[in-house]
């Protein structure tokens, strides 16, 4: 059995859990917030990177300093590992009743680049499963692909 080890982060009150249960078919949490004790020791995050195959960067677009804190994890969980920018996820998530504007959100380099969906669990739930669906597609597509290769290497 493959598997998958990918990373949710990203700033407090981003919407990490409610994402992180609605992917999983969880109910808990869908609705309120409620806050949960991440790791907030940095200390902690080697260990947990250590050995993950994704990263998925979860912020909230109508908050300022949000904006420039996805850089901070972007560096500590994205090119410190290092992954691949297409194993990396940024989740412009949307909380009920925000005013949604997904046209207008400029992202710094290197954020620029990286795949960007806007998660609206009231107007778009099945759009968002279908976007984090098409993420790990692609995680095990790499993770199938590496193991070929060393496998390759191996025989020859």
């Amino acid at each position: 059995m493959l598997k998958v080890k990918v990373l949710l982060v990203g700033p407090r009150e981003s919407g990490k859990s409610v994402l992180a249960n609605f992917v999983s078919e969880s109910i808990e949490g869908i609705g309120s917030y409620s806050p949960t004790q991440g790791v907030r020791f940095e200390t902690c995050w080697p260990a947990l990177m250590k050995d993950s195959h994704g990263v998925i960067i979860i912020f909230n677009p109508e908050l300022p300093s949000h904006l420039k804190e996805i850089e901070t994890w972007y560096s500590c969980f994205v090119q410190q590992q290092p992954l691949l920018d297409s194993q990396c996820l940024l989740v412009a998530h949307h909380k009920p009743g925000s005013a949604g504007d997904t046209e207008n959100l400029s992202l710094a380099y290197p954020l620029n680049k990286l795949k960007l969906i806007h998660s609206n669990l009231e107007e778009d739930p099945e759009d968002v499963r279908m976007e984090f669906i098409k993420y790990f597609r692609s995680i095990i597509t790499l993770i199938n692909e590496s193991r070929e290769r060393e496998e390759m290497s191996i025989i020859s």
